[in-house]
């Protein structure tokens, strides 16, 4: 079995509908042709942190896969050199790891929720030392 991997890809807004989906369709292929499509989330269009070619914006998708190191490799090549997307990321996932959330705002909420958890034990101790 091959490991599990996410495929961040952020697309240009301002390309047309049709060559954004021309793009995916070429990605699923490669996937398929050598690897597994286990899952594949479109979170829209959204604010990035920082401009990139003087685009505020990018059209998120997240595509899951199980693949070897070729189709990375291929992958890779193929997303830097294609016009339309702006960046991509592919991340290695450790085994039972919890599917993404639909939306980045189901990981923002449940961050924030990680986060009070954290809160509540780092404050006794907080106080226990002053």
């Amino acid at each position: 079995m091959s490991p599990l991997y996410d495929l961040v890809i952020l697309l240009d807004p301002n390309a047309p509908d049709e060559r954004r989906e021309e793009i995916m369709a070429g990605v699923r292929s490669m996937i398929e042709a050598s690897g597994t499509l286990v899952g594949e989330h479109d979170w829209g269009t959204r604010r990035m942190a920082y401009e990139i070619d003087k685009r505020p914006d990018a059209e998120y998708r997240l595509l899951q896969m199980e693949a070897e190191p070729e189709l990375l490799d291929q992958l890779r090549h193929q997303l830097k050199i294609t016009d339309g997307v702006l960046r991509s990321r592919t991340i290695r996932l450790k085994p039972g790891a919890p599917p993404p959330p639909p939306s980045p705002e189901g990981a923002i909420a449940r961050a924030g929720h990680e986060d009070d958890a954290s809160d509540t034990q780092v404050a006794p101790r907080a106080a226990a030392d002053a």
